[in-house]
């Protein structure tokens, strides 16, 4: 019995060590850059004026910002599998800006998995919204637009 558990360990191990691994990037543990994170008021002036307007993702518990497209929560593999799909049709220079906002930065299940993968699909102007506390006290407390 316990060579089964022990077996069972190390397997839900691998298939879990991609994950790992694109969390663990360069910037403290974390696959984005600090230069990624985008200020709450810079995108609620892009919406706001209409111009520069990114794609604007939720990976979170609901597409709250308005405009934006709701994946789920990224922690689901499912819902990341969503996000490749609708990545995929898009231009790798586009602007894309994800969110969730369900808790703080470092609790949330759904920015990392989220972010590693537009890494990995070689995106190069993606930023994560920087909802540091959550969405109501970052964005609706602020009365930046919804949906």
């Amino acid at each position: 019995m316990a060579t089964h558990m022990r077996r069972f360990y190390g397997l839900l191990l691998i298939a879990f060590m991609p994950m790992f691994m694109a969390c663990a990037q360069s910037s403290g543990g974390e696959p984005w850059q600090p230069n990624q994170l985008m200020p709450p008021a810079q995108l609620a002036s892009s919406i706001q004026l209409g111009k520069q307007v990114p794609l604007i993702i939720s990976i979170g518990p609901g597409a709250i910002i308005k405009g934006s497209v709701d994946i789920g929560p990224g922690g689901d593999a499912a819902n990341i599998a969503k996000l490749k799909t609708l990545l995929q049709q898009q231009d790798k220079s586009k602007p894309v800006v994800i969110y969730c906002g369900c808790c703080p930065f470092r609790n949330c299940p759904n920015i990392r998995p989220a972010f590693a993968l537009l890494n990995s699909m070689g995106f190069t102007k993606h930023q994560l919204l920087n909802l540091s506390t959550n969405i109501k006290v970052d964005w609706i407390d602020k009365g930046f637009p919804v949906q």
